[in-house]
């Protein structure tokens, strides 16, 4: 109850609305059901979860990203479907700083998932997790901070192709609707509904991928602190797992990127059986809430994330940032909060 209460109390001093817990449950029967046949890509029901997304932006007040229109459309090129439409879902919360606005922020998740298996008596991959637990958390954020008022401009992102190797967030890279150089964050967001780790149960708190990569570990950590759902790094998992989403294809061109994660590991993963009634909804209204208050922190600091040049696995993600602004990196690269 405590921990609720500050929750509560450092997220309205920020001007948020708490997150509600059947609002996510809401979006996660419907991306999960089995009318959307688990989401293939490409897929006429990855069609029809798209739409549900731009039109859940739209009651939120979140404006399109891609002039007046929603989606980042292309065509699938490869396998099975080839020549089909695939989208990524664009959202943008302009921001109020008549300089920072230029600066963006990212906040994303996947919304694909296998599709439907050829046989057996339950053939649909609904992925009520993976990762219909990230993108209803995404139209959660954009809700809670829609009337916030950030100092930078906020992304909401949702990407196609994930599961067949992170297509959609390599094309976004490739072909960014908002420029890579403003971009200064990227925060994703992947299997935050189950709370049954395979390593045991994992109730309020997060896991953070290549954690100590970046400033985002440290600053999401003091956030999250403060609000009461630690942000912590895997001892396992947190650095083999960085490019394992969609925060890799914004880290491979230099931006800070990482992803968050309640349990990496549970025993539906990939399994027909990841349905909407195994997820814990006040655990992710929690967590939801968390990255909510850690973007609204990176969106109105004085000063944007940093690649931590003293970890030896962040040589190749500085040198793609540098590339990116054309200047060699500023500052100590301690990793140290802001």
């Amino acid at each position: 109850m405590i921990t609720t209460l500050l929750a509560t109390a450092f997220l309205q001093t920020q001007g948020l609305p708490v997150v509600k817990a059947e609002e996510l449950k809401k979006h996660v029967a419907y991306l999960a059901s089995d009318e959307l046949k688990g989401r293939g890509t490409p897929s006429p029901e990855l069609i029809k979860a798209s739409e549900y997304i731009a039109a859940e932006f739209t009651k939120i007040g979140i404006e399109p990203g891609v002039g007046k229109s929603f989606f980042q459309v292309t065509k699938w090129e490869r396998g099975a479907g080839a020549g089909q439409e695939v989208r990524n879902v664009v959202g943008l919360l302009r921001g109020s700083d008549p300089v920072l606005s230029k600066e963006y922020v990212v906040v994303s998740a996947h919304y694909d998932h296998l599709g439907e298996a050829k046989e057996g008596a339950d053939k649909i991959f609904n992925g009520a997790n993976d990762d219909a637990s990230g993108v209803a958390g995404v139209i959660g954020i954009a809700s809670a901070i829609a009337q916030s008022k950030p100092k930078r401009s906020v992304i909401f992102l949702t990407f196609y192709g994930e599961e067949r190797g992170l297509v959609g967030s390599q094309f976004y890279a490739k072909n960014p609707v908002f420029p890579l150089k403003n971009t200064v964050a990227m925060l994703n967001i992947e299997q935050i509904g189950r709370t049954d780790d395979s390593e045991g149960p994992r109730v309020g708190a997060c896991n953070l991928t290549g954690f100590n990569f970046s400033t985002i570990g440290p600053v999401c950590a003091k956030v999250g602190k403060e609000v009461g759902v630690p942000v912590i790094e895997h001892p396992e998992y947190s650095a083999p797992f960085f490019m394992a989403s969609d925060n890799a294809a914004f880290a491979a061109v230099g931006v800070p990127a990482h992803t968050f994660s309640v349990a990496y590991e549970f025993s539906d993963y990939h399994k027909v059986g990841d349905h909407a009634d195994k997820l814990d909804y006040n655990n992710m209204a929690k967590i939801t809430g968390m990255i909510a208050a850690c973007t609204l922190h990176i969106a109105n600091s004085t000063q944007v994330p940093s690649w931590n040049k003293y970890q030896k696995r962040t040589s190749r993600y500085i040198e793609a940032y540098e590339k990116l602004q054309g200047r060699k990196v500023a500052g100590d690269g301690s990793g140290k909060p802001n």
